[in-house]
């Protein structure tokens, strides 16, 4: 096969995308003559084992033709907002830690992922947020908590 590349392209472009992740929004932060323009994505997730709770995960992703093809290393910060939007009702066992949702950040190894845990004494749910890959000595990471309140 002459172009193999061209076939896996639009495999790993969907692979980019956060599963289960529904794409809220996006703004430009810089123009690229060639390819996509650098941006930040806004993308809404629910917590699939927590009914009533949403999280916004607002993350870079990078442009340019790189980015265009799916081939470019994206930043490694993003912010987290959750929220209740509806009834709360936590399963009788949560694994601490348990993880979300993830994206893929770069073309291996590299992703940003959300974990959840349950802060029982304030009767709230806590989310964070963080890249794995290692920034300067540190994990970039953000961090939101949604307390459970009656709904209705």
């Amino acid at each position: 096969m002459k172009y193999p590349l061209l076939f896996t392209l639009p495999l790993l472009t969907a692979f980019a995308q956060g599963a289960d992740a529904d794409r809220v929004g996006e703004v430009s932060t810089a123009f690229k003559l060639f390819g996509p323009n650098h941006k930040i994505v806004i993308e809404a997730f629910d917590d699939p084992r927590i009914q009533g709770v949403t999280c916004y995960l607002a993350r870079p992703k990078t442009g340019g033709i790189k980015g265009g093809l799916g081939l470019a290393e994206d930043p490694s910060h993003a912010t987290l907002s959750c929220h209740q939007v509806g009834p709360i009702r936590v399963p009788a066992t949560l694994k601490e830690g348990e993880e979300v949702f993830d994206v893929s950040t770069s073309l291996v190894f590299k992703e940003q992922k959300v974990v959840r845990f349950y802060d029982q004494k304030r009767n709230a749910l806590v989310y964070l947020t963080y890249s794995t890959r290692l920034v300067d000595g540190s994990y970039k990471s953000a961090v939101s908590a949604v307390p459970i309140m009656p709904w209705g």
